[in-house]
């Protein structure tokens, strides 16, 4: 049976990654369709500010983001300024960590998404009197369907799995920042190799149920356009 201390981190880890996706759909949508769609020349090194995260060492990101959002970083000062005060080892700190962690499973299929829309449904919208905005809305989010899908479950999925990140920015408080990934870390340490392979089987069937999802209802949306 799961401890309680396995529940709660199982908890804060869905409510952890829920609160990311949302946030990174709202964040990622438009940097996704930006660039999409510009022909600019910092298109470039944009795409690869953004895909980043996918080879940088997750302590090494993590120990930049400590930096940042210290006391003396500018996020942190800025944080303080609001009253908010530093965000390092609070849940809320794990929330930016992980938002700029996931940024590419959000943005990049998105953008894949986008680019298959192509310009000739935005252009017969143009013609029927759409506003830009009316067009994207419209026109481009529902014939990106199953980019949003997939760009959705890879962000959550993601932000479930991440150790590094999560342990350089929010230590490990129970209930605050103890998330599934450092639970199971603990019970290793611990030598309790029973509870560890509990919640590491948990973590792997819903890992396979997420990529199961995926695979079924994507090519269902992509018939159902």
């Amino acid at each position: 049976m799961l401890t309680d201390s396995d529940l709660q981190a199982i908890w804060l880890t869905a409510r952890l990654a829920s609160i990311v996706t949302v946030i990174l759909l709202l964040v990622g949508t438009p940097i996704a369709w930006w660039l999409a769609r510009t022909k600019a020349w910092w298109k470039g090194p944009i795409s690869a500010v953004v895909a980043l995260p996918l080879v940088l060492p997750p302590s090494v990101l993590g120990f930049y983001l400590l930096l940042a959002m210290g006391p003396n970083g500018p996020i942190g000062q800025l944080t303080q300024w609001f009253g908010i005060g530093p965000l390092p080892f609070t849940f809320w700190g794990l929330v930016v960590a992980s938002a700029f962690y996931s940024l590419p499973f959000m943005v990049q299929p998105l953008q894949t998404a986008f680019e298959a829309v192509g310009d000739r449904p935005l252009e017969v919208a143009a013609t029927l009197r759409a506003s830009p905005l009316d067009a994207f809305f419209t026109v481009a989010v529902p014939l990106a369907a199953p980019g949003f899908l997939t760009a959705s479950i890879l962000t959550f999925a993601h932000t479930v799995g991440e150790f590094g990140v999560v342990l350089m920015i929010g230590g490990n408080l129970p209930g605050v920042t103890r998330v599934a990934s450092v639970q199971i870390y603990d019970h290793v340490e611990a030598l309790e190799y029973l509870q560890a392979h509990r919640l590491a089987a948990v973590m792997l069937v819903f890992s396979f149920l997420v990529l199961l999802a995926l695979y079924v209802w994507r090519p269902n949306l992509k018939k159902g356009g």
